[in-house]
């Protein structure tokens, strides 16, 4: 079976709130000043990376997923279950929540609800997110989002450099100017728009889903203490930042070498920071990677911080 590496060339998006920084800080090749997204690793029709080498070179992802299941341990799922995005957010996006899978099943034409969670790359001193609401009732959630009371309705949590959110299907999130993160989730598109500051695109304000989102907003919203771990460099280099049943996320920091195995179905990985080699193979901030079924040892040496993931 092939155990190469494979390597994928993301797809960048243009967002009405995006920045420069990915082209700036991880060398993707895209003009523009408002690059939102990179969707380092993913095989959803909205932006299906295509592989960079080996074997498979210039194979789409969604493709490589059908034709070579043995690549990813076989799982049987109907489609790539993840998606990697990397985010610059020059302006505030709008407020918004996420279905789960069986609202976005009857809903959404068949699509998959979206469970993500944030790693924080950087963002401003005294930098906040919004992570859940205010409202104590389904009525008075309903209440304040009819009368646009925005300002009581909505939580702002702080958060710095290396702090992790999970965001459940149902929480009212927003990722705030000037922070750049790693977003690990469902391989689903699938949002509503709860608020977004009257702001116009093309002159027009954009759709906002006031219905689908009191549907299928929590209430009451989690405790903003427990809706972010603060992750510190320890003295073991893998950390698990969560396990869910979508997906388990780790971070890795390589400060000279980092021995590991590879015995999942499939482990995804994007450099964050840094460059090194694994298992010789050079690595550089901004590469995105999956290793396959049964790769097996991992030697990770240089300067580099990566965020991996699998099923």
């Amino acid at each position: 079976m092939n155990k190469d590496i494979i390597f994928l060339n993301p797809v960048c998006t243009h967002n009405i709130w995006g920045g420069t920084r990915l082209n700036r800080e991880f060398g993707y090749s895209i003009e523009g000043d408002d690059i939102g997204e990179c969707w380092g690793i993913s095989a959803h029709p909205s932006g299906d990376g295509t592989v960079r080498n080996g074997a498979f070179q210039g194979m789409k992802l969604s493709e490589l997923w059908e034709k070579h299941p043995e690549l990813f341990g076989n799982t049987g799922m109907d489609r790539f279950p993840l998606l990697v995005k990397i985010i610059d957010a020059k302006d505030d996006l709008s407020i918004q929540v996420h279905p789960d899978d069986a609202y976005a099943k009857v809903h959404e034409n068949g699509s998959l609800g979206k469970t993500e969670c944030w790693f924080i790359l950087d963002c401003k001193e005294n930098a906040t997110l919004v992570v859940g609401h205010n409202a104590k009732t389904r009525e008075e959630l309903e209440q304040m989002i009819q009368e646009g009371k925005w300002k009581k309705f909505i939580r702002e949590i702080p958060i710095k450099p290396g702090d992790f959110i999970q965001i459940d299907p149902g929480t009212v999130h927003a990722i705030k100017g000037g922070t750049l993160l790693l977003e690990t989730q469902q391989s689903s598109d699938i949002t509503y728009r709860v608020y977004d500051y009257d702001r116009l695109s093309n002159g027009k304000p954009r759709q906002l889903h006031i219905a689908q989102s009191i549907d299928v907003i929590t209430v009451p919203a989690k405790s903003a203490e427990n809706s972010v771990v603060h992750t510190e460099k320890k003295d073991d280099a893998i950390q698990q930042l969560i396990q869910c049943p979508y997906y388990t996320v780790y971070r890795i920091d390589v400060e000279h070498r980092v021995e590991t195995w590879q015995d999942k179905p499939f482990v995804l990985m994007s450099v964050v920071k840094g460059e090194g080699t694994l298992n010789g193979t050079h690595l550089k901030k901004g590469d995105h990677l999956i290793l396959p079924d049964g790769y097996g040892k991992v030697e990770l040496q240089g300067r580099m911080q990566i965020i991996a993931s699998t099923i």
